[in-house]
């Protein structure tokens, strides 16, 4: 089982440097990979990654025409969060491959981010 507050924190000081997080975007369609949550019932989520580098690992398989896109975190916080909200998606931190889920609510999820936002 993982530290929820450790993956949470690393991701974070992760992010912090270059702003950034990354999600799986499809190379054709343009799709964002959402999937069903592991954790709740009737709920989607979008992993979100803290480097191009793990979210290249996930690019295989049935997400193999996917590659790894930046988010900006002032993007995230202008456009995205509300989309995302109102579809009701939740939030996958830096999924790994040996069951390592961390999933979280838009709200908390944003709030932690906007206490690392470069406001230059």
């Amino acid at each position: 089982m993982t530290d929820n507050s450790n993956t949470l924190n690393n991701f974070l000081a992760q992010v912090k440097p270059k702003q950034m997080l990354w999600a799986l975007q499809d190379k054709t369609s343009e799709d964002w990979v959402v999937l069903d949550s592991i954790a709740y019932e009737n709920t989607e989520v979008m992993p979100l990654w803290s480097s191009a580098e793990l979210a290249q690992q996930h690019c295989i398989d049935e997400w193999a025409s996917y590659i790894p896109c930046a988010i900006s975190i002032s993007d995230w916080l202008e456009f995205w969060l509300e989309d995302l909200n109102q579809d009701g998606v939740i939030v996958g931190v830096n999924w790994l491959d040996d069951n390592e889920y961390l999933e979280m609510e838009l709200a908390d999820f944003t709030q932690a981010l906007a206490t690392i936002e470069s406001l230059k």
